[in-house]
C-alpha cells in the first residue's frame, strides 16, 4: 500500500521515500483513531521496505507534532467501564501502541521525525521510534505523565534511555518540564536543528542523502546501531498498567478533562 488516507493521518510513497503526515485536530492526540491509522502503516511496512529508503513522519497541525495521548478519550472510556474491563481495555490499547512503535522502530528503511511545536508524551514516544529527529528551533519536548500519576506508556523510557544519558532522562521524566529544541539537540535527542517552519524541508534533504547508499548495508547498520530494548518495553507495559489501575490516576484524568486552564497538565 503506497498511499493511504485515514481519519488521523495519511501517507504517500514517492521516489523511494514515504511521507507520513499526522493530521488530527487539535494537536494530533493519540487515541483510538490515530492508533488505528498507525496500525495500518505498521501493517504496510513489510510491503514498503523493498523499495523504500526513508520515511518522514511530520504533522500538518499548526500546534505541533503531537501533544500526546488523547486524555479526554482515555478518561471517558475508562469511566464507562467497571474496573476489570477498564484495566483490560487500557492494557489492550497500550499493547497495540507498543506493537506499532516496535514495527516502526524495526523498519529496515530510515525513519525521520520532522518536529515542530509541541512534541509531548506519546508524541515524543512516536518521535523516539525514529532513527533521526529533525526539529524546528521552536519545538518543545516533554514527558508530563508523572503529573497524572503515570509513566510514559508507548515505549518512551526504554527508547530515551537507549539514546541518551541518564541525567537528562531522569530530569525530563521526574520534573515533567519541557525542553526547547536547542537543549534537545545539545543532549543528543535532536539530530538536526532547522529554522522555524523548515523541519520538513531539512528532513526531505536528509532523506535524499540517505537514498544514495546501499539498502542492505543501510539496514544492517541501522539494526546494529539501534537495538530494540524488548525486555524493558515489556516491563514498561506492566508498570503503566499497574499505575493506571490506581484511583489517583482516574482522579488526575478527571481534573485534566474538567480543567479550563490553557495548559491543564501543569500542576
Amino acid at each position: 500500500m503506497k498511499s493511504f488516507s485515514g481519519k488521523a493521518l495519511r501517507w504517500e510513497w514517492r521516489d523511494g521515500v514515504v511521507e507520513l503526515t499526522l493530521d488530527r485536530a487539535p494537536a494530533n492526540e493519540i487515541g483510538t483513531a490515530m492508533l488505528a491509522d498507525l496500525e495500518q502503516f505498521a501493517a504496510a511496512i513489510k510491503s514498503l521496505e523493498a523499495d523504500t529508503s526513508a520515511c518522514i513522519i511530520s504533522s500538518a497541525q499548526k500546534r505541533g507534532f503531537s501533544a500526546g495521548a488523547d486524555l479526554r478519550e482515555l478518561y471517558h472510556g475508562a469511566i464507562a467501564l467497571p474496573g476489570k474491563e477498564r484495566n483490560a481495555g487500557v492494557r489492550d490499547f497500550v499493547e497495540r501502541s507498543h506493537a506499532v512503535a516496535n514495527a516502526i522502530d524495526a523498519a529496515s528503511f530510515v525513519t525521520i521525525a520532522a518536529v515542530h511545536g509541541v512534541c509531548f508524551g506519546g508524541g515524543l514516544e512516536l518521535a523516539l521510534t525514529c532513527d533521526v529527529i529533525v526539529a524546528d528551533k521552536m519545538a518543545r519536548f516533554a514527558f508530563p505523565e508523572l503529573r497524572l500519576g503515570l509513566i510514559p506508556g508507548f515505549g518512551g523510557i526504554p527508547r530515551l534511555k537507549r539514546d541518551l544519558g541518564n541525567a537528562f532522562v531522569r530530569d525530563l521524566l521526574l520534573t515533567g518540564r519541557s525542553v526547547n529544541a536547542t537543549r534537545a539537540q545539545a543532549v543528543g535527542l535532536v539530530a538536526q536543528l532547522a529554522g522555524e517552519g523548515e523541519a520538513l524541508k531539512v528532513a526531505r534533504a536528509t532523506a535524499a542523502q540517505i537514498a544514495k547508499f546501499d539498502a542492505t548495508t543501510r539496514a544492517i547498520a541501522k539494526k546494529f546501531l539501534k537495538p530494540i530494548p524488548y525486555a524493558e518495553l515489556k516491563q514498561e507495559i506492566e508498570i503503566f498498567c499497574e499505575l493506571f489501575a490506581r484511583p489517583a490516576v482516574l482522579a488526575a484524568l478527571k481534573k485534566f478533562v474538567e480543567s479550563t486552564d490553557a495548559m491543564p497538565y501543569l500542576p
